[in-house]
């Protein structure tokens, strides 16, 4: 039976040699590092994919504000080759439904960032810059859906709003920028002008 001193001298040299060990030292400081790295690089790019999508938002609805502002949504109905080209498929035997048109209009423009389901269209127009009143469509965290289409007349001033509420994936990870419940970002998107003379 070996004394209680020899196993305290063992130990201690075992500690000794322990610390003079440096072969696993970078796998150990990595497993320190590593959580807080990823953390990082997945909040890099969520945002950085968020801000893409608010981007390609951002052009859609500058070409659905070009249809508005030229008239061509206000003279013209869609054809049926049109309808069908539409992610939504409206009811072909329906009575033409002028929003649902529009947004028709919209969705044939979207890329596969977006799904078409998702995507909202405000349109609304005023007589004059000034009496432009915008409502925010969040409230207590949930998307207040209250679209309305009014693409006015010639001369009106009209604003265009489009919204998508974006999925977040990296909100458990401490980093979270959603605004809405179920860790989404509502995009939006802004266009105000006033229609040509058509």
């Amino acid at each position: 039976m070996s004394s209680p001193s020899a196993s305290t001298v063992s130990f201690r040299s075992l500690l000794r040699r322990f610390r003079r060990n440096r072969k696993g030292a970078a796998a150990i400081e990595f497993a320190f590092i590593a959580p807080m790295f990823f953390a990082l690089l997945f909040a890099i790019l969520e945002t950085a994919l968020m801000f893409l999508a608010t981007q390609v938002l951002e052009t859609i609805t500058q070409d659905a504000a070009r249809l508005v502002l030229t008239g061509r949504v206000q003279t013209e109905t869609l054809a049926a080759s049109q309808l069908q080209a539409c992610p939504l498929q409206p009811d072909p035997s329906a009575p033409p439904d002028p929003q649902g048109q529009f947004k028709c209009l919209v969705c044939t423009n979207i890329p596969a960032l977006f799904n078409c389901s998702g995507i909202y269209v405000d349109v609304q127009s005023f007589n004059a810059f000034a009496a432009i009143t915008i409502n925010s469509q969040i409230n207590g965290g949930a998307f207040v859906n209250n679209m309305q289409y009014s693409p006015g007349g010639p001369g009106d001033i009209v604003v265009v709003r489009v919204f998508y509420q974006w999925p977040l994936f990296v909100t458990g990870l401490g980093y979270n920028i959603a605004n809405l419940s179920g860790n989404q970002r509502l995009l939006v998107a802004t266009a105000a002008f006033q229609n040509e003379p058509y």
